[in-house]
């Protein structure tokens, strides 16, 4: 079984882009991505792709075959869906059919278009991830619900609004040298707790903004990578993948994320490290709250002890376990569909040493990217590390 290395990755300007088509934003993506591995299209056998809302912002199915052709491959493509976990899941299953033998180069990608159609119908279109019957009819939308996790949190384990502002704070400040960054502007902590409220107690900096971007990467055996002596130091060498109950009130919990429990445990398991060995992590942080409950699924943190993380200066970019120095969805942005597949591409180069906050991270050999959809119902964690 060989761990895919990741031959090359890529990821356009994420932000306001409503001209764009999906299938345009995603050529950007995959044959930069392509030119960046080195690998002649032909070599390809199998494209998974991310996408979550386009039939509702582009009246657009089927979009796997669509975004092969867009890249010059005429290989089995399949769209993946599970809402804001779609690209990660999308990596999972590359990872496993090169595991299995199945392919020696997938490419692996996804993206999304929401601007175009306003803030408004892409609220909407996001709320399709909750429970309909008895969520969304109700009136439930994403920063509602993750409101009600964070209150639920404070209740159970203390915490304010003021913690979640320096969670904000610090991924602004990484991402002022991304240059695919939607939003490169520092704020303060009095900017965000006096940000207007969105849903209490999260404000207007405590989420993620609307984002049109797409991501893509090659990834190859390890066999592959040798015999056309490319330049693959990484490798995922741990998958993992948990869900829960889809709705909130199915769950006996509010204030804790047990499908990223699970996907961190298999993903540790499989590549045989634990929390202890992980240099960084992309995390999953549409709100500001879902970076705590992130931190500590993936055992950085006990309950209750991640709130005070960022506000300790533990997960800067100077802290001992840097989180999301690409800025996070907070602040990189959240093109749903090409999230997962971003955070990948940029744990790849924070250790081969070629992204602009790869400074704050020098000697690392070993990288987590956690990806989650709805209020976490689905998650993915892929461990990578350096392999020479």
């Amino acid at each position: 079984m060989s761990d895919p290395r990741i031959a090359g990755a890529s990821v356009t300007q994420f932000g306001k882009h409503p001209e764009r088509t999906g299938r345009d934003l995603f050529a950007e993506a995959g044959l930069e991505a392509l030119s960046e591995a080195g690998i002649d299209p032909d070599d390809a056998e199998a494209l998974y792709y991310g996408n979550f809302m386009g039939e509702l912002a582009e009246h657009q199915g089927h979009q796997g075959p669509l975004m092969a052709e867009a890249i010059g491959l005429d290989v089995p493509a399949t769209r993946v869906e599970a809402a804001c976990a779609s690209a990660g899941t999308a990596v999972r299953e590359a990872v496993k059919t090169i595991r299995n033998g199945e392919a020696e180069v997938v490419v692996v990608g996804g993206a999304e278009r929401m601007t175009n159609i306003g803030t408004a119908a892409a609220t909407d279109a996001l709320a399709i991830a909750a429970d309909d019957l008895y969520e969304v009819r109700a009136g439930m939308t994403f920063p509602g619900a993750y409101a009600l996790m964070a209150r639920s949190y404070f209740d159970q384990y203390g915490g304010s609004h003021e913690d979640l502002a320096h969670v904000a704070v610090k991924n602004h400040e990484h991402a002022l040298v991304n240059e695919h960054a939607q939003i490169q502007k520092e704020i303060t902590v009095e900017d965000a707790m006096e940000a207007p409220t969105i849903a209490s107690p999260l404000g207007l900096y405590d989420s993620c903004p609307i984002t049109d971007g797409a991501a893509a990467a090659v990834l190859t055996t390890e066999s592959y990578a040798e015999e056309h002596d490319l330049d693959a130091p990484v490798a995922i060498t741990g998958t993992g993948q948990g869900g829960d109950n889809l709705a909130l009130q199915d769950r006996p919990h509010l204030a804790q994320t047990p499908a990223a429990d699970k996907a961190a445990d298999e993903a540790y398991g499989d590549a045989g490290v634990g929390p202890d060995d992980v240099d960084f992590a992309e995390v999953h942080d549409c709100f500001t709250i879902a970076e705590v409950f992130a931190i500590e699924s993936l055992g950085f943190y006990e309950r209750g002890e991640g709130i005070s993380a960022a506000r300790n200066g533990e997960t800067t970019r100077d802290g001992d376990r840097p989180i999301n120095l690409s800025g996070g969805l907070k602040a990189k942005g959240h093109p749903v569909g090409a999230t997962g597949v971003a955070q990948l591409a940029t744990v790849a180069w924070l250790l081969d040493g070629s992204h602009p906050r790869a400074d704050a991270v020098p000697d690392s050999t070993v990288g987590v990217a956690h990806n989650a959809g709805g209020t976490v119902a689905s998650t993915t964690v892929h461990v990578m590390e350096v392999r020479e």
